[in-house]
């Protein structure tokens, strides 16, 4: 019984064993079976055909003939299996090309692409197709070293200034207290500005890896506008804050999410609008499948420019003005992300010098 068990596992593991072959052997074995095959059957069909038309003869003849047809088909197969080697190696071509041209590729030179010019089959769909990968990828690296160039120039600044008063306090500021005072009290700024941009990295970071905890439940967004509403006047005495129109709906959302974006658009607003100057935040019904919520004001406005990249990270069309604002330019890109998780929409209108309309659509859907 042992025998017969060590037998049928040796048989069983014969069996199991894949003998691999290249695209360019298999193709070449097909095209040789095929002709083996076809050579085959026309043997038998000599044959046939000619002890049909000719009739009986001797077993000498037919032996003859038999052993003339094998000659002749064997050239024959020899020729086949040539032919089949060459038209196999024509027909990868595209492929050993592509493995030459992925080998040249790397992470540092992500601007070579394969070559799809002269064919039209599923190697130019293959290569299209990894090209566009190409493409993702390229722009994925490029606007990751972006953002980390950004990330080190906005965190150089603060580390300097940092530096500086510290060094000052280390020199005489310990003796001096209007020294010491103003090194504080601008210790003090520039930790709270790292700390800001480090908390927009972060968020944007868990965004990039789908791991940022967004705790949807339904909410009303009447009360949520309110709120804000309510807020903001409290914060701002500088501007006039209103709201004329907010409607009663139930959404299905993250609320402190949304309210983030909304404050993120409401903020910037209220910087870039002079004192005195009018925001209104407005909520409106589309077709009950839809609510649009909406900042307006009527500050300097955003040129056409600057307007298509402004959820860019870091962008900001003053550098200068935005700074003094204590902008990290992270804002518009947290509250993009904010709206998108939510399968929002954000369309944004401004003209120079007349002020900025921005326009947030959510969808109104319940847990189902």
């Amino acid at each position: 019984m042992k025998i017969i068990n060590y037998f049928n596992k040796k048989i069983k593991s014969i069996v199991d064993i894949k003998i691999r072959f290249s695209i360019k052997a298999r193709a070449t074995l097909s095209y040789s079976f095929l002709f083996i095959v076809m050579a085959i059957l026309s043997s038998i069909s000599i044959v046939y055909l000619f002890r049909k038309n000719v009739g009986d003869l001797n077993e000498n003849v037919y032996l003859t003939l038999l052993i003339l047809i094998i000659i002749i088909k064997s050239i024959e197969v020899i020729f086949s299996i040539m032919l089949s080697y060459k038209i196999s190696k024509k027909s990868i071509k595209p492929i050993n090309s592509m493995i030459e041209d992925v080998k040249d590729i790397s992470i540092g030179d992500l601007d070579k692409r394969l070559d799809v010019s002269g064919i039209n089959n599923e190697f130019k769909d293959l290569a299209k197709t990894f090209n566009e990968m190409l493409d993702e990828i390229q722009y994925s690296v490029e606007n990751q070293n972006q953002f980390v160039s950004d990330a080190s120039h906005e965190l150089r600044t603060p580390i300097s200034v940092i530096q500086g008063y510290a060094n000052l306090l280390s020199r005489w500021g310990k003796d001096d207290r209007e020294v010491l005072d103003e090194s504080i009290e601008a210790i003090k700024d520039e930790s709270e500005s790292m700390k800001k941009l480090i908390e927009s990295l972060l968020f944007l970071a868990r965004g990039d890896k789908n791991k940022q905890i967004v705790d949807r439940e339904d909410f009303g967004l009447e009360h949520l506008v309110g709120e804000v509403v309510k807020e903001s006047i409290m914060i701002d005495k500088l501007h006039n804050i209103v709201s004329t129109n907010n409607e009663d709906v139930i959404i299905y959302g993250d609320r402190n999410l949304i309210k983030e974006a909304m404050r993120i658009f409401i903020d910037n607003s209220i910087k870039y609008t002079q004192e005195g100057g009018t925001i209104k935040i407005n909520t409106f019904l589309k077709d009950n499948s839809g609510i649009y919520i909406t900042i307006e004001d009527n500050g300097m406005g955003i040129s056409k420019e600057d307007l298509p990249n402004i959820f860019n990270r870091f962008y900001r069309s003053d550098k200068s003005r935005n700074k003094e604002n204590g902008g990290t330019g992270l804002g518009l890109s947290i509250a993009k992300y904010i709206v998108d998780i939510h399968n929002g929409h954000i369309k944004v209108y401004s003209k120079l010098d007349e002020g900025t309309f921005t326009s947030i659509e959510l969808p109104i859907c319940k847990k189902q």
